[in-house]
């Protein structure tokens, strides 16, 4: 008779309850604490409606960039099971192309005026042209360079040891080349920093800002045409079907080098259009305006469900949302909304690993 003392199975089985029983106090703590504050706010009032709908309005700006960058995350995870936290610096450079694109049509006079002035709407598409199509290349040479060559290397971690060099070396080169001081971007006036709608309300004013709004739309009609384009075109097909099983579309003739290729200049259309919005809307920039974007970009892309398409979208615009109402309705310091930020990523790890948007954190939710 031999006595097992030791049951891999059933320690494994009480691990899994714990771990279960973990998710469930922190997470009525956080409901708890959540509900705690809502009375609070509600007897005792902070904030009056105009308030919050500005912290609306910023988080759902905000978010809408957060949305685009979110996408390239979750594309590229979809197709190569990759994290590439490269991805904010491909913004950081769109942002720099759109900067010189403004600033050559500022210098280039026409007369009394000059381009920028005269041809505001085209102004501002050259720049986004500029600021999509580098990000674009740069996504493209990323892949070739970084990547490709360790895809089948045998250790894991290479690949995202390569995303992390990739990163520091594209940061480091923007701030030899272009400087370490911070740049302010010269709108057209036909985006006027600052300029906008006031919307008179009970108990004060709004304000809607027309750079704001711009981003916004653009953001939602850039998402949609995403969505449309990988369900509906060859391209599109061809993607989701390298996410679903790699090798199944390589025997039905998917050349798989090439939409991995195609998904990084893809991601970085998006994420140079957001960079491009970033500094029209916020102005101020430097060689680190993609580094904290692309870390929330990832927390929304996780809190989505990461390889979900419309997961990320929903994540960018919560995050988004959340980082700007929750310092008031946490009763915090407004700088503090980093930490919200990332406190989400840990709950969403903590609680449901797969993301909002996933059905099993046990199967991936593709492309």
């Amino acid at each position: 008779m031999t006595l097992n003392f030791f049951n891999p199975n059933k320690k494994k089985s009480s691990g899994v309850r714990r771990i279960n029983w973990l998710r469930i106090i922190v997470g009525l703590g956080a409901l708890a604490f959540l509900i705690y504050r809502a009375i609070i706010l509600i007897t005792r009032p902070t904030y009056g409606s105009v308030f919050w709908l500005s912290f609306l309005n910023t988080g759902l700006i905000v978010g809408g960039m957060y949305a685009l960058i979110a996408i390239g995350y979750t594309l590229v995870y979809g197709v190569m099971s990759l994290i590439n936290f490269a991805h904010g610096d491909i913004m950081m450079l769109g942002c720099f192309a759109g900067f010189f694109t403004f600033e050559a049509f500022d210098a280039w006079k026409i007369g009394d005026s000059n381009f920028m002035n005269m041809y505001p709407g085209l102004a501002i598409f050259l720049a986004f042209l500029a600021g999509t199509g580098v990000s674009m290349i740069s996504g493209y040479y990323l892949e070739k360079i970084a990547y490709r060559p360790l895809r089948n290397s045998p250790v894991r971690l290479a690949p995202l040891i390569s995303a992390v060099g990739a990163s520091i070396f594209i940061e480091t080169a923007a701030q030899l080349m272009f400087g370490a001081t911070k740049k302010t971007y010269k709108n057209p006036p036909l985006l006027a920093r600052g300029s906008g709608w006031n919307i008179e309300m009970g108990d004060g004013m709004i304000v809607i800002t027309k750079t704001g709004v711009f981003s916004l739309i653009l953001a939602l009609i850039l998402m949609i045409g995403l969505y449309i384009f990988v369900r509906k075109t060859k391209l599109g097909k061809s993607i989701r079907a390298v996410s679903q099983d790699k090798n199944t579309a390589q025997l039905m003739g998917i050349n798989t080098d090439r939409v991995a290729s195609q998904t990084f200049m893809i991601s970085g259309v998006l994420a140079g259009a957001a960079g491009v919005m970033w500094g029209i809307h916020n102005g101020l920039f430097n060689h680190y305006v993609g580094f904290l974007p692309g870390i929330k970009a990832f927390t929304a892309a996780v809190l989505g469900g990461i390889g979900n398409i419309p997961g990320a979208m929903a994540g960018g615009m919560i995050l988004g949302i959340v980082e700007s109402v929750g310092p008031a309705f946490l009763g915090i310091d407004f700088q503090l909304k980093d930490v919200i930020a990332f406190s989400i990523l840990i709950f969403v790890l903590i609680l449901k690993p797969s993301g909002l948007f996933s059905k099993n954190a046990s199967t991936q939710e593709k492309v």
